[in-house]
């Protein structure tokens, strides 16, 4: 019971954010504030926050976490990219939505950031930070329903819709030049569309750093998906006025090839 009583007021607080504001400008601001870090340090916040985003849908599995050292808990000497990968090379088949299991990797792991698997319930349009609230402002201001919205202290945002196609029948299923995978970061510096064979960092997650950067949601997981289309062509023109401006790509929620 408690736990259940956790996850509502975890849901109530993130819609707060975005809902208990009037104006655009309002609104905006207030889902662009970084909330983040205290949403990661609490460990009844993050199992909350977590079993939210697994009963809206959202598979999850372990990924790795900031560590002294070599900056991430793989030890792994000169990590591409640390603290942003799985745990298993097997996450596919690993990811979830049991609650029983997200329990348990969430108690047992305490340090554990963790990524939800795109493709199969849904996608993630990943744009860069000033390209997405460019975008965010157009389709507030044009009433568009959003869904579920994450930041990255990185410099991206990452907008969480419904994934295209049918992936149980391979016939069903279309690329997309846009498609991003884990091994194809670099070749994306604008949108990246996270769908089947690809994943993103799930809130609340901890980046490498001293300056207690995070991967947190704007808008919570409780929201309906959107369909992607519906955010494409914001999200690409809004890209495409920013192209050039920033040529310091930080890594993103996501990892090169292991």
């Amino acid at each position: 019971m408690g736990h259940a009583v956790r996850t509502s007021e975890a849901r109530g607080q993130m819609s707060a954010e975005f809902d208990g504001r009037t104006g655009l400008w309002g609104r905006l601001t207030e889902w662009l504030r970084a909330s983040g870090p205290t949403e990661a340090a609490d460990g009844g916040d993050r199992e909350a926050l977590l079993l939210a985003a697994a009963e809206a849908g959202l598979p999850l599995a372990p990924a790795a976490y900031p560590a002294p050292g070599y900056g991430c808990s793989c030890d792994r000497v000169g990590c591409p990219t640390p603290a942003r990968h799985p745990v298993s090379f097997a996450w596919q088949t690993q990811s979830t939505t049991d609650r029983a299991q997200v329990e348990r990797w969430a108690r047992h792991q305490p340090q554990a950031n963790f990524i939800t698997a795109t493709g199969t319930t849904h996608d993630v349009l990943d744009v860069p930070l000033e390209a997405g609230r460019e975008a965010l402002e157009r389709l507030l201001e044009d009433g568009v329903d959003i869904g579920p919205v994450a930041e990255s202290d990185d410099g991206r945002l990452l907008f969480f819709t419904l994934t295209r196609g049918t992936p149980e029948d391979e016939d069903e299923w279309w690329p997309c030049e846009l498609d991003c995978h884990p091994e194809t970061m670099d070749e994306h510096p604008g949108l990246r569309w996270h769908c089947r064979g690809s994943y993103v960092l799930v809130p609340p997650a901890r980046l490498p750093g001293e300056d207690g950067r995070t991967v947190h949601w704007l808008r919570g997981p409780e929201h309906p998906l959107p369909d992607p289309l519906t955010l494409l062509e914001t999200l690409t023109d809004a890209c495409a006025r920013h192209t050039g401006q920033d040529h310091d790509h930080a890594p993103g929620a996501w990892p090169l090839r292991r």
